[in-house]
Formats: structure tokens, C-alpha cells, sequence
């Protein structure tokens, strides 16, 4: 199978070409089928890939393949080819991207159904599997940046695939904008990196850094570039305002860009280069601060929100935090970690909130919901379980991946853990405040969506429960020594962030004593604010308010999301578009087309005055002789 890598990411641009050419002459059976199997193959040769890959590490091996497939630049001494790269990093990317991937693709079958662009909807779910395949399995940094522009392309057209909906159409150019100031940072990054080591090539860049000194100001600039990268793709201050307004798309979209793939790209490349940013102390200080901040604003917003995927968003946007933070504080396994159970448990979620939406005919707030787990038990048992992962209650996969990147940020700084237990604190509240609004107390919509409420086709709740499997047992792969684990993960990708943490200062690890007190802490924490979420939302049966006035000065900051859009229309978008009209209108319009314009009106309005003088008047034709004769010898005495 090594030898045949390029037929993962070959195979879903298959299903593409079949589904796009096809989409109006295909039946949707046919295109869901299609559209599914492609990855359901990629996501089998995966596995084996994957079985090659841990056979070599079981036998105290890097487990490294790669496949050159072509030369595609050649310029001088510079040669760029398209080949793939396969380590324990890659092959478990690989997994997420296509094993979720496939569940969405099941999923999507009911829930799109009855929408008329159904074959487009699915072309477009397999061109991003495409492109999020070739960033993950790039050898080198510019086939990444191919993967990494084409999911922003396919994010934009699945965000925007209702685009008669105004709004929806704005909110996909606003990702697609956002996106591109942080791509102009990995293109920088990219050239900066190709004129300091003459290759794009990981094999060649990463050996090759390990000379330079630590701090050094080329490093510090590369790094500096690429996390600016990863804070457009990955949703992090202060280009994280897209991603909440990405939930205009249809929820599959959701769940596989939005939760499991697309924005855990900047975690994965940040990862893939650990050697360069153990090398700048500096930027690692920046990630962390940047990260828990954007932690504590998501949260803090994600308390108040009443549209039930605004609520997944926002908790996207903080978990996203809790992986860069990871990774600023050098816990690299940790970060990576959290992606993978984050990818189990956020994409159950967004796909439960999915059947939820379905089965309340289109309803998104959650005040006009209330009462539905006895309508739909399935997603509701679901949805209960991946609330408690990402509460990080044991023993479910979101408490050991959190709890590792707590204990990392304790070891650099209590004050980042301390903070970053402020934020844990908060997604347990607004998580189960958003598990018993929904499913909790007495229905609360109207008596057709009563009538209409039902549990949704096997086709979206099957992939519910393998998720919710995944998400109770997925903390398994990587138990910690204190709990009588052996870090399988850690293990697993050592040779990945070896030659990283052999730069890196010694660090302590923490006593036994210290990370049951943690987690103890942790725990205990976060079981308070499930029974102060259950005892407002379930015993009292509290609504939240429909006005600003009357909510409190704290509660309606946070429902307005501080404003942050507002802050941002006025400071940037405003002044842009004032001073694009103040260029259209007066210095275009005036000035240069003023300039154009009037030269050729002067020449228009001149020759209009000069024609006079051809009269046809003979007599008046030897005056002017005359005229002139004078005129010439009058010049010719005053030059003397």
C-alpha cells in the first residue's frame, strides 16, 4: 500500500469530477453513494497505510514513507515535486480527515435529501476531502499551501452553498477574506523559507534549521508568518470572527470543516514544524498568550447564545484555543491530542444539533425548543455524551486530552493554567446549558413544529452513536502514566517531536500527587457548574431574555460578542470603504479621469475656435500672411 499513497487523496477527486459532471443527470441515490464511497475507500487504504506505519514503530522504526509522484517545478537548482509524506502525524490526520469525513458523507445523505442542489453539495464535500488530503499528506510546504487554499476555496462554497440567502452569501465571503489575510502569511512564510534554506522539502528545512540558534531573528520571522497562517485557517484572535458566521452553511459542512478538519489545519501544520517554532521561544510566548485569550472571549460569548450552533461555534473557537495553547507551551502530543478527541465529540455534536434542526423544521434557537428527549432519544443519549467529553468529566476522551494540556500549561505558568481552568469551567456551564435548553423541560415551539417533531432517518443517527462511541472511549489511546496508561500516543508520535524537544530546555514533570490535585480540581469544578447549569435551566426552568435592556451590563456585552464586529467594521471596514469612495470618486473620477477627459475636451474646444479662421475669405487669408511676415521680422530684430 505505501506504494500506492496517492490514491487516498486521488480517489475523493474522482468522486468529484463523477458527482459534478453528473449532478443533474445522476439519481441522488447515486451520487450519495458515489460521493460516500470514494472516501469510504480512502478511509480502508488508510488503515492499511496506517497498520504499515505502526508495524514500523512497533519495531522501533520512524515509519516514514514517502512517494515522489512528479517534478513540478524545476527552475535552476530548485526542484519542487509533487510528493507525499507519510509519518505517525500524517497517517492518524489521515484517519480523522477520512473516517469522520465518510460518517459526514453517511449523514449528509438524510439530511440533504430534499435539497435540490444535492449532487453540488456533494462534489463540493468531495473536493474538500481532496484538498484537506494533499495539506496532510504534502512532503513539502507549497503542496500544503495547495491543500491549504483549496479548503478555503471549498470552505467558501459550502458556506455560501445557500447563496440566494443574502446574509449566507456575505457570511462565505467574509470566511474567504478573513482566510486569505492569514494565507498571505504562509506565502510570505514560504518564500521567506525557500531564500534561507533553498528548499521547501520537510526532509531538507527541518535538518537543516536544527544549525540555527536559538531566537535567531530569520527563524523568529518564519514562524512568526506561519502561526499568522494558522490564526485565519484556525480561528484564533484576531481573525476568528469568520468561523461563527460560518454556521450559515448546512450543518454536515459544520461538523466536517468547522469541527474535525479544516480548522485544526494550523494545529497540524504548527505541529508538522515544531522544530522551527522550538527555535523561537518568542513566537511559542505569543501562541500561548493569543491562545488562551482567544479561550476565555469564545467562552465568555458562548454563555449567552441562544442559536444552537452559535453556541458549537463559539465552543470551536475556545477548544481551538486550548490546542494552540498546547502547543505554545510545548506540550506538542497534548495539542494533537485534543485535536483527535475534539474531532470525535465536536463533529457528534454539530451533527446532533444537525438532527435537532431537522427534526424542529429548520429551528435554531434554542428558547423555542425544550422537552425533546423523549421525541428523540437517540440524539439526545448522543448529545449527553458528547457534552460530558467536552466537559472533560471522566473517564470520556475530551477530560485526558484537555487534562494533558492543563498539566502542560501548569508546568510552563499557573497562571496559563489557572486561566485556562476559568475556561473549562465555562464550556461546562454553556455546554450543558445548552444540552437541558434543548432537550429539557416542556417543549416550548409551536404546535407544527410539535406536530412535525420526530427523531431523524438511521442515516444521520448511526453516525451519531459511532461517534458517541468515539467520543466515551477515545481518551484510551493516550492514559497517562498516573492513571496506569503508558502514553500510547506519545509514544507513537515521538519520532515526529523528537528532534524538536531535544532543543528545548529541560523541563520538570510533575509529581503524581500534583496531577491528581489537578485533575481533582479540574473535576470537581466542572461538576459545580453542571448542577448550577442544571439548577437554572431545569429546576427553575430559566429563559434567557429577548431584549438588550433587560439583560445584565456582563450578559449583554457577551450576547453582543463584545462587539468585536462592530469594533472591527468601524476601525477597518469602514475607513477601507470611506476611503475606496474618497479614491473612486475624487481621485479617479476627478482627478485622473479630470486629467484624460479635459485634455481631450482642451483639443475639442481648440480646434472648435481655430476652424473659424478657415472662412474661405481670400482677402482675409493675405492679411494674415501679411500678419505674420511682421510678426517673424519683428521677432527676428528683438533676437539680434
Amino acid at each position: 500500500m505505501s506504494e500506492l499513497v496517492w490514491l487516498i487523496p486521488l480517489l475523493p477527486l474522482i468522486g468529484f469530477i463523477v458527482n459534478g459532471l453528473g449532478r443533474n443527470t445522476l439519481s441522488k441515490g447515486m451520487v450519495g453513494t458515489i460521493g460516500s464511497a470514494v472516501v469510504l475507500i480512502s478511509f480502508v487504504c488508510s488503515c492499511i497505510l496506517f497498520s504499515e506505519v505502526y508495524q514500523a514503530r512497533q519495531a522501533g522504526q520512524a515509519g516514514i514513507i514517502e512517494q515522489h509522484v512528479f517534478d513540478w517545478i524545476t527552475v535552476g537548482n530548485l526542484k519542487i515535486g509533487l510528493s507525499f509524506f507519510v509519518d505517525p502525524l500524517s497517517a492518524i490526520m489521515l484517519l480523522i480527515v477520512t473516517g469522520i469525513g465518510f460518517l459526514i458523507h453517511v449523514y449528509s445523505v438524510g439530511y440533504m435529501h430534499h435539497d435540490t442542489g444535492f449532487g453540488k453539495f456533494f462534489a463540493y464535500l468531495n473536493l474538500f476531502i481532496f484538498f484537506m488530503l494533499l495539506l496532510v499528506l504534502g512532503s513539502n510546504y507549497l503542496v500544503m499551501f495547495i491543500g491549504w487554499e483549496g479548503v478555503g476555496l471549498c470552505s467558501y462554497l459550502l458556506i455560501g452553498f445557500w447563496y440566494t440567502n443574502n446574509s449566507y452569501a456575505n457570511a462565505a465571503k467574509k470566511a474567504f477574506v478573513m482566510n486569505r489575510i492569514g494565507d498571505l502569511g504562509f506565502l510570505l512564510a514560504i518564500f521567506l523559507i525557500l531564500g534561507t534554506f533553498g528548499s521547501l522539502e520537510f526532509s531538507t528545512v527541518f535538518p537543516a534549521a536544527k544549525n540555527f540558534a536559538v531566537g535567531d531573528i530569520t527563524v523568529v520571522s518564519i514562524t512568526i508568518l506561519l502561526f499568522i497562517a494558522a490564526t485565519g485557517k484556525s480561528a484564533q484572535i484576531p481573525l476568528f470572527t469568520w468561523l461563527p458566521d460560518a454556521m450559515a452553511g448546512p450543518t454536515p459542512v459544520s461538523a466536517l470543516i468547522h469541527a474535525a478538519t479544516m480548522v485544526t489545519a494550523g494545529i497540524y501544520m504548527i505541529a508538522r514544524t515544531n522544530v522551527l517554532f522550538i527555535l523561537s521561544p518568542f513566537t511559542l510566548q505569543l501562541i500561548s498568550i493569543i491562545a488562551i485569550c482567544t479561550a476565555l472571549l469564545a467562552a465568555a460569548i458562548a454563555l449567552t447564545q441562544n442559536d444552537i450552533k452559535k453556541v458549537l461555534a463559539y465552543s470551536t473557537v475556545s477548544q481551538l484555543g486550548y490546542m494552540f495553547l498546547g502547543l505554545g507551551v510545548g506540550a506538542f502530543t497534548g495539542a494533537f491530542f485534543h485535536v483527535l478527541t475534539h474531532a470525535f465529540f465536536k463533529a457528534l455534536l454539530f451533527l446532533g444539533a444537525g438532527s435537532v434542526i431537522h427534526g424542529m423544521s429548520e429551528e435554531q434557537d434554542m428558547r423555542n425548543m425544550g422537552g425533546l428527549k423523549k421525541a428523540m432519544p437517540v440524539t439526545y443519549l448522543t448529545m449527553l455524551m458528547g457534552t460530558i467529553a467536552i466537559a472533560g468529566i471522566p473517564p470520556f476522551s475530551g477530560f485526558f486530552s484537555k487534562d494533558e494540556i492543563l498539566a502542560g500549561a501548569f508546568i510552563a505558568s499557573p497562571i496559563l493554567w489557572g486561566l485556562g481552568f476559568i475556561g473549562a469551567l465555562m464550556t461546562a456551564f454553556y455546554m450543558f446549558r445548552m444540552l437541558f435548553m434543548t432537550f429539557s423541560g416542556t417543549f416550548r415551539g409551536t404546535e407544527q413544529q410539535k406536530h412535525h417533531l420526530h427523531e431523524s432517518p438511521k442515516s444521520m443517527t448511526v453516525p451519531l452513536v459511532v461517534l458517541a462511541i468515539l467520543s466515551v472511549l477515545g481518551g484510551a489511546i493516550n492514559l497517562p502514566a498516573v492513571l496506569g496508561g503508558n502514553h500510547w500516543l506519545e509514544n507513537f508520535l515521538s519520532p515526529v517531536f523528537s528532534e524538536g524537544k531535544a532543543l528545548m530546555p529541560e523541563t520538570h514533570h510533575l509529581e503524581h500527587s500534583t496531577e491528581y490535585l489537578l485533575m481533582a480540581v479540574s473535576v470537581v469544578g466542572v461538576l459545580i457548574m453542571v448542577a448550577l447549569a442544571f439548577n437554572k435551566y431545569v429546576k427553575r426552568g430559566h429563559i434567557p431574555k429577548t431584549n438588550d435592556s433587560a439583560r445584565g451590563f456582563l450578559s449583554n456585552l457577551s450576547y453582543n460578542k463584545f462587539y468585536v464586529d462592530e469594533l472591527y467594521d468601524n476601525i477597518i471596514v469602514r475607513p477601507i470603504n470611506w476611503l475606496s469612495t474618497f479614491f473612486g470618486n475624487v481621485v479617479d473620477q476627478k482627478g485622473i479621469d479630470g486629467v484624460v477627459n479635459g485634455a481631450g475636451k482642451a483639443t475639442f474646444d481648440t480646434g472648435k475656435v481655430l476652424r473659424l479662421l478657415q472662412n474661405g475669405n481670400v482677402g482675409f487669408y493675405l492679411l494674415m500672411m501679411v500678419i505674420g511676415v511682421i510678426a517673424i521680422f519683428i521677432y527676428g530684430l528683438l533676437s539680434l
